[in-house]
């Protein structure tokens, strides 16, 4: 698997019974705090191989720091966090590259291993079909409103508790609660990787219920206020035709769907008959996954991958 239908990692089989998953990704800072940022980073990059089904083995640290402006401790605090989350993870910190450069960036790449029988998809979600999302929406909202010192103190760590939190769970129970398709939910946003699961299936659309996406706190808030990202309106107009807006959606839910997402949750396609069952095992694991919508046959020639009813 490559990037023919905008899967989150390449998978490459070795042999009959193993496949090697690769994946990368990193980006610049969204808290203050060197080793939070390093935790986030870190998890965000682990994620892609979860989405797969698949457990992430080793990982390379990616650094691009400015070494004239910054001292060397702040990046010992971003590595430090790299490998906490890594350990949490079960991944071995095998190395990494380090370049300078005006901008701070960090991330990792990962390698993990699956069962090729095992693999998770983007694509194979199926009329009837139960969606499930397992972190909530919000962090690029808040991450605007601490750039801009407007998130209060719950707000910046239940965004942050929220983006360190590994998607190793809900990745494990893809396969044994039969899930057809998976994502994880990152920089175009819920509504756009919603259309590359729909895009990969076979004539669906995903439908999805307002009232039922849950948001972080603090997000509709800053939302009204305008503390909205960039990335939001590219993904708005990358989206175009594709995504249906109900008339009655409320402003900041209509924000948050395109919102670009740091270390989101997973959006699984799961048959009706074990969504329940995938939502009551997370919730007993601590986690907050939520249903939230469903899959629809989509009509001949109809553009639309997506709606927010």
């Amino acid at each position: 698997m490559g990037a023919e239908n905008s899967d989150d990692a390449g998978v490459y089989r070795v042999r009959a019974d193993l496949a090697i998953v690769n994946t990368v990704d990193f980006f610049t800072p969204m808290v203050d705090d060197a080793y939070e940022f390093g935790r986030i980073a870190a998890a965000n990059s682990l994620s892609d191989v979860y989405a797969m089904g698949a457990r992430p083995l080793t990982v390379l640290n990616i650094v691009a720091f400015p070494s004239d402006e910054m001292a060397p401790s702040l990046l010992r605090r971003i590595l430090k966090g790299g490998a906490e989350r890594a350990a949490a993870a079960g991944a071995a910190v095998v190395g990494g590259h380090t370049v300078s450069d005006p901008e701070l960036k960090y991330g990792m790449a990962v390698t993990g291993t699956v069962h090729p029988d095992r693999v998770v998809k983007n694509g194979g979600a199926r009329k009837g079909d139960l969606l499930v999302l397992t972190k909530p929406l919000g962090t690029g909202i808040v991450a605007t409103g601490i750039k801009k010192r407007q998130a209060d103190d719950h707000e910046q760590a239940e965004a942050i508790n929220s983006m360190v939190a590994l998607n190793s769970e809900a990745g494990a129970l893809l396969q044994p609660m039969g899930a057809r398709a998976c994502t994880d939910v990152t920089g175009f946003g819920l509504a756009g990787h919603a259309s590359e699961m729909a895009a990969a299936s076979s004539g669906v659309r995903l439908e999805f219920d307002a009232g039922s996406l849950p948001l972080l706190p603090g997000t509709a808030r800053l939302a009204e206020a305008g503390l909205v990202t960039g990335g939001s309106r590219r993904n708005r107009e990358f989206l175009g035709r594709k995504l249906r807006l109900s008339p009655d959606l409320e402003p900041a839910v209509a924000e948050a769907v395109i919102d670009p997402q740091t270390s989101g949750g997973l959006l699984v396609s799961l048959p009706s008959k074990t969504a329940g069952d995938y939502v009551e095992t997370l919730h007993a694991k601590g986690l907050r996954p939520s249903m939230v919508g469903r899959v629809v046959a989509r009509p001949p020639r109809s553009p639309v991958l997506v709606s927010i009813e």
